[in-house]
């Protein structure tokens, strides 16, 4: 059945019934004295007071006083010694955010690398860039991160700033970002949303949720979407489809098997590619994607993203619990888009389309297993957490493609229409399998009113494998119970304030010796990350949580010795900085999430001395980000938000000879609440980068090591587009 009939029903339904209410029922015991208050009760006049629900989303809560830390499990995040931001579920909707990276740009310290398009961009933090599967989560398990996701099937994307290495398991030291899932509500939901997004793509989305069965022993959450239309670019086309399924299983009060499960398609064509460019090349100015001829009518993605996850989890007491989780993933794509290549630094571009011949496919299981526990030894009261996570994760290739087809060339600000066939590949091989696996174990130690010690230990265990097309292993890597530790320091001068610090090293894979080492196809020895950080976190009259953080952190990165050609890990990318956060209620009416960051970003020896010292590819020297959200005391309902976006002037190559100018975007909205029946209706519209700015969203290099030969890319931002959506509540 079509989700728009589906409505007519839902929506007949409010008319034609009353939603049935849910109260909890109280017992007195049956005692002389209990008689005699229900005596007194029943000649006495009884009020009953009814409260309606409202929208989801509506009241705009935008601090969030909890993350879920792993193997530390769930803490405050006024008392965590880490940098955490959280974007809520209220953003997520009043926003009308459409994937999950949407909601990146409302963290100020991090950035999205985007690779052609927004749904299959890379996460950054505090200027590193981020895996491809061991800096994302998705509610704790690791998750593939270059593939579409539907933002509607999230309630919350979670971001720890900075190293995790003893607390997740060797990573990038590009933060942590962790994507929770809905769950099913205790109150039985149905909610219907139609829209439309930029010229002309409507959409249709299905959220049921509740719990049925003897106490409500099993919760459901099933979430629908369609979206199929044209999109923000005329004669491009976009497609959405998702089926997810969240279940809960109360086997006891104590006990309960979580199980998630869900289909993601994603397609579309005619939408602009990014530009390449050498570093002998001038970065132009940005273009407007709105033109057409920056993409073509048959080129584009088709993408499809399955997964399937389940939890146990048990609680033995209050004090004790044990978790096991694991997630199977299938994220598959199909690469035909379009690809510019600048010429001269006047904008002539000479455009391509290709079936893409990397990998197209990512098969990953993610596992964790975590036991906590809090106790008392004397006057000292400690939090452990005993566990272990971990992945693996193949990568699959097409055996042959079509080829490249030269289109045609144009210029910046006059894009062209080329028709053309549409390439394709075939085959497939296995080019390339990852697993790691660590332990792990830590202890927060409380000693007394003001001061408190965490420190977090991980062994690890590595092994990469690389394969050529006829399946012959070019090269491999293993390494054995490699150690990152992670130490912090707390002071509470306050009940609503925390001060701390922490040290910390992480461990991530090492790279493949490129052709031209003497050593070619040689891994090198993992990666160590360091940091050093302190912070400050004050909770304002219990509605503004206020955070500022500063830190140094380093990475080492290989290249190859200009003399003796051996590939190694000789270089090294440090980067200082301060950030500051915001999230909360400046006033009952009115909420903000944001901050801002400052860094410098910097590769110091390089072994080119035109790369060497220079400023980090893409990375502002200051990126901000604020939104608020103000409801309108003079009309019930109603309310307006407005989100600012800044991005600081960015290195575009790695000589740093050319910059990406900074820029300002600003996205307004509004949203009115009201009641059908008793049932919440929520109308909401939103214009982002109202002032129609051209921009270079992303730029990076092709390597992050700073070699002296790193071609450059250069992504624009999306032109002013539109969302209008429609919520009805059941």
């Amino acid at each position: 059945m079509k989700l728009s009939r589906l409505a007519l029903y839902l929506l007949a339904g409010s008319v034609m019934g009353n939603v049935p209410s849910y109260a909890a029922e109280t017992k007195e015991k049956a005692t002389p004295e209990a008689a005699a208050k229900k005596s007194v009760r029943a000649s006495e006049p009884e009020n009953i007071t009814v409260h309606r629900r409202n929208g989801s989303g509506t009241a705009a809560e935008y601090r969030t006083k909890e993350a879920s830390l792993g193997p530390l499990g769930t803490r405050s995040i006024l008392d965590t010694p880490m940098s955490v931001m959280v974007v809520p579920h209220d953003v997520l909707v009043n926003q009308q955010t459409r994937n999950i990276n949407d909601l990146i740009a409302f963290v100020p310290s991090a950035q999205l690398e985007m690779r052609g398009d927004p749904n299959t961009s890379r996460p950054q933090s505090r200027g590193f860039e981020g895996d491809v599967i061991a800096n994302t989560r998705m509610d704790g398990l690791n998750m593939v991160i270059t593939t579409p996701y539907a933002a509607e099937q999230f309630d919350s994307v979670q971001v720890l700033n900075g190293l995790a290495g003893a607390v997740y398991g060797p990573q990038n030291p590009a933060g942590t970002f962790d994507f929770t899932l809905k769950r099913p509500t205790d109150r039985q939901t149905e909610r219907f949303v139609v829209g439309v997004d930029s010229i002309g793509a409507p959409m249709e989305s299905l959220d049921v949720s509740g719990r049925v069965g003897h106490n409500k022993w099993f919760g459901y959450r099933l979430n629908l979407l369609n979206q199929n239309g044209e999109g923000y670019v005329a004669d491009s086309h976009l497609r959405r489809n998702l089926v997810s399924g969240d279940f809960d299983i109360h086997l006891s009060p104590k006990t309960v098997i979580q199980i998630d499960a869900s289909q993601y398609t994603y397609a579309q064509r005619g939408y602009p590619g990014g530009f390449s460019y050498a570093t002998t090349i001038q970065l132009p100015d940005a273009p407007d994607l709105s033109q057409k001829g920056y993409g073509q009518k048959q080129a584009g993605y088709n993408m499809e993203t399955d997964t399937a996850l389940m939890k146990i989890i048990h609680h033995f007491n209050d004090d004790w619990s044990l978790k096991l989780g694991g997630m199977w993933q299938n994220a598959a794509r199909n690469v035909f888009s379009t690809g510019n290549q600048l010429l001269n630094s006047e904008g002539l571009y000479r455009q391509t389309i290709s079936a893409a011949t990397t990998a197209n496919d990512f098969v990953a299981g993610s596992n964790t297993a975590y036991l906590n526990g809090s106790f008392h030894t004397g006057p000292l009261k400690h939090q452990i957490e005993i566990g272990t996570n971990g992945y693996v994760m193949g990568n699959y290739n097409p055996t042959s493609s079509t080829g490249t087809l030269t289109l045609g060339q144009a210029t910046i600000g006059n894009p062209q229409r080329f028709p053309s066939a549409q390439p394709y590949y075939s085959g497939r091989y296995k080019s390339a399998d990852t697993m790691t696996q660590s332990l792990l174990a830590g202890d927060t130690i409380s000693l007394g009113k003001h001061w408190s010690i965490m420190g977090t230990l991980a062994w690890s265990w590595l092994s990469t494998n690389n394969y050529a097309t006829s399946g012959t292993k070019t090269s491999s890597y293993s390494r054995a119970a490699a150690f990152s530790p992670m130490t912090s320091l707390l002071y509470k001068p306050a009940a609503n304030q925390t001060a701390y610090f922490t040290w910390g090293r992480s461990l991530q894979a090492g790279t493949s010796a490129p052709a031209g080492a003497v050593n070619e196809n040689e891994v090198t020895a993992p990666l160590r990350s360091e940091e050093y950080e302190v912070g400050y976190k004050i909770l304002v009259a219990k509605r503004l949580q206020l955070n500022i953080a500063g830190f140094r952190m380093s990475r080492p990165f290989a290249y190859t010795d200009p003399v003796t050609y051996v590939y190694s890990n000789y270089g090294v990318q440090r980067n200082y900085g301060v950030e500051f956060q915001a999230s909360g209620n400046l006033t009952q009416d009115l909420s903000i999430l944001g901050g801002m960051t400052w860094l410098d970003a910097q590769l110091l020896n390089t072994g080119v001395a035109k790369t060497s010292y220079k400023q980090v590819v893409g990375v502002p020297p200051l990126m901000a980000n604020m939104l608020i959200d103000y409801r309108l005391p003079f009309l019930k309902g109603g309310a307006v938000n407005a989100n600012v976006h800044y991005m600081g002037r960015r290195a575009a190559n790695v000589y740093n000879t050319t910059f990406a100018p900074s820029y300002v975007t600003l996205d307004l909205g509004a949203r009115y609440a009201t009641h059908v029946y008793h049932q919440p209706l929520v109308f909401r519209f939103g214009v982002d980068n109202v002032t129609n700015q051209s921009y270079w969203a992303s730029v990076y290099p092709s390597s992050i090591n700073g070699g002296g030969s790193a071609t450059n890319s250069a992504v624009a931002g999306l032109p002013r587009t539109y969302h209008f959506t429609i919520e009805l509540d059941l």
